[in-house]
């Protein structure tokens, strides 16, 4: 059971951090920037954000992934996941996503009339 919770956690902010990067490339788009250097900008900005929330939540669970402390051994198996998920996920996050992106959005974006008027 603490290994769920710990996939569910991990789901969480997965998507969260793909959803943002993702969030932040369309605007840059519609501003005229070109698909590729709005990815590498998403990610320049996006990468101390996802590197700082990775990096503290693996520091605060690795005593517990171990095993140090009294009554660890019944969550060890949620510190566990979330340890290994999240530090797979920041990869995913910054590399997988922007390639995926990349193959599933055309290299030049029609602008909306929507987004004209905002500009």
């Amino acid at each position: 059971m603490p290994v769920w919770l710990g996939m569910i956690m991990l789901a969480g902010i997965v998507v969260n951090n793909a959803i943002v990067l993702v969030e932040y490339i369309e605007p840059q788009q519609d501003k005229g920037m070109r698909r590729d250097e709005a990815i590498i900008s998403a990610a320049r900005l996006r990468l101390r954000p996802i590197l700082m929330t990775t990096m503290t939540t693996v520091a605060g669970m690795l005593p517990l992934a171990i095993g140090i402390g009294e009554g660890s051994e019944m969550l060890q198996p949620l510190a566990v996941s979330i340890v290994f998920g999240l530090s797979f996920s920041m990869l995913v996050g910054l590399l997988l996503v922007p390639v995926i992106y990349s193959y599933l959005q055309p290299p030049e974006r029609k602008v909306s009339a929507l987004a004209q008027v905002a500009t």
